[in-house]
């Protein structure tokens, strides 16, 4: 039996690595020895037992089927089952490690297999050489170009028939209730119609408002329906009247309705902007919804002032990072609730100059301590009910209470007495009112790049998960042990 072993260190976290990986049919966009592939039925490319049969570009021919895949373990097992190859009783392991820095990925591919004699070495060599060090360097090359420029004519060449149906994957709401509802099904993109436009997604972010819909508080699908409000990708095909996009673009979107969770997507063209060159699709898939609310809730909602006291619930989350960086630019004086000390080290490195940990909602005193007992300013709270009394007393005279999210509950109704006390302002406001007419859409998402570029905000993607580990990512989030954006990877 010949044992045959490679490893390599890959430039980019395991995530983004094990997305392509575990798609046991990615390997013609990225290997290059291998000239076309196809799952046969039709099954799901992930699906244990499935078999692949590809065409080598040396003409040979070979049928694999999938034994085992662990998205914990990272590991991905597979057979020959035939091929005009003479590799016999051929099995083979890949494994994903993440190196210690968090940013690199460690790989280890192996088989064992068996030879007709005399053509050991030169099936070895073959097996090492050509495809697990060729696969190496493929990916390396195909990594780089998903990440910073993909070749328009490449991605508009890989398009469908005009007419046919995309075949992609989609991560659905089967009924309302935890994360275990979230099921990954078939879910073909059709070819766009008048006004829309196709797109292949290679980044999806997840936002809490996922979590309200998922659980039915907001009744934004029924069920069984795709999650998801944003996302990155490349422009496939445009329908008719669709100027503005071209096949091969890329572009990013935060918009209802959901369905941001697929790999691929029909949508309406009017709320999908081309991105600029030096803003990748990762990064904005976990920029586009959360860093356009800071800039609407900062310079719209409430518009921030230098010297005045701001209030940010949930610093360290990925709404409240960009609330701060961005409140601390203006020249606000910020101070953030956070629920561990953990995240308060990450808030205060991101502009909260006050982070304030517990988990009890106590934090009027505080706010009132650090003020010479005058309060904040402006409250801006993803909470919700937990955070009301507190909310109220932590507010300056004239003070606005900006709520914008109910992560432990909606809101019971409030009383105008109970504004009036202190001549506070409720505002409830939705980024998606403020976006809805194309020209805003695009004055916010341009503040939003620019602010970027600029770096009074910053993208720092520590949370990256597989689309068919959206259940995870949302307990995640749910318990709070995430900071910051949280991507999926189709």
């Amino acid at each position: 039996m010949i044992r045959v072993t490679r490893s390599a260190v890959i430039d980019a976290p395991i995530e983004r690595v094990w997305a392509v990986l575990r798609d046991f049919n990615s390997h013609t966009a990225w290997h290059p020895v291998v000239a076309e592939s196809e799952i046969e039925g039709g099954e799901p490319s992930d699906q244990i037992g499935c078999v692949r049969r590809f065409t080598l570009r040396d003409g040979n021919r070979i049928r694999e089927q999938l034994l085992a895949l662990s998205d914990r373990e990272h590991i991905s097992t597979y057979c020959i089952l035939d091929a005009s190859v003479p590799l016999r009783r051929y099995v083979a392991t890949l494994q994903l490690k993440r190196v210690t820095d968090g940013e690199r990925t460690f790989w280890h591919w192996q088989s064992t297999f068996d030879a007709p004699p005399g053509r050991e070495r030169e099936l070895a060599d073959m097996v090492g050489t050509g495809v697990y060090e060729g696969g190496f360097e493929g990916l390396r090359a195909y990594l780089r170009r998903s990440r910073h420029a993909p070749d328009r004519a490449a991605a508009a060449g890989r398009a469908v028939a005009a007419g046919e149906a995309m075949p992609a994957q989609g991560v659905v709401v089967s009924a309302f209730g935890g994360p275990e509802v979230l099921r990954l099904q078939s879910l073909p993109a059709r070819p766009p119609g008048p006004g829309e436009v196709r797109i292949r997604q290679t980044a999806v972010g997840v936002n809490y408002i996922d979590v309200y819909v998922r659980a039915g508080l907001y009744r934004l699908i029924e069920p069984p329906a795709a999650l998801g409000m944003e996302a990155a990708g490349v422009v496939v095909d445009v329908g008719d009247g669709v100027a503005h996009l071209l096949p091969g673009d890329r572009v990013a979107y935060a918009c209802t309705p959901p369905g941001a969770y697929v790999g691929a997507r029909t949508m309406p063209a009017d709320q999908v902007v081309v991105l600029p060159d030096d803003v990748d699709e990762e990064t904005a898939a976990a920029l586009m919804l959360k860093g356009m609310t800071a800039a609407y809730l900062l310079h719209r909602t409430h518009r921030v002032r230098a010297g005045e006291t701001v209030l940010v619930h949930a610093a360290a989350g990925g709404v409240g990072l960009f609330l701060c960086q961005w409140a601390k630019a203006l020249g606000a004086k910020v101070i953030g609730t956070v629920s561990t000390d953990e995240k308060a080290r990450r808030a205060r490195a991101n502009g909260c100059e006050l982070p304030l940990v517990g988990r009890d909602y106590r934090f009027a005193p505080a706010v009132k301590a650090a003020t010479n007992g005058r309060g904040a300013d402006v409250i801006y709270d993803g909470l919700g009910r937990a955070g009301m009394e507190e909310n109220l007393e932590a507010l300056a005279l004239c003070g606005h209470w900006v709520s914008y999210g109910q992560a432990s509950g909606p809101l019971p109704p409030i009383g105008p007495e109970a504004l009036a006390a202190k001549s506070l302002t409720l505002s409830r406001p939705v980024v998606f009112h403020y976006t809805a007419e194309r020209a805003a859409l695009n004055e916010i998402a341009q503040q939003t790049f620019e602010a970027l570029r600029a770096g009074v905000i910053r993208v720092e993607v520590r949370h990256r998960y597989p689309l068919a580990a959206a259940a995870e990512a949302h307990r995640d989030l749910e318990a709070r042990r995430t900071t910051g954006p949280l991507v999926l990877l189709p």
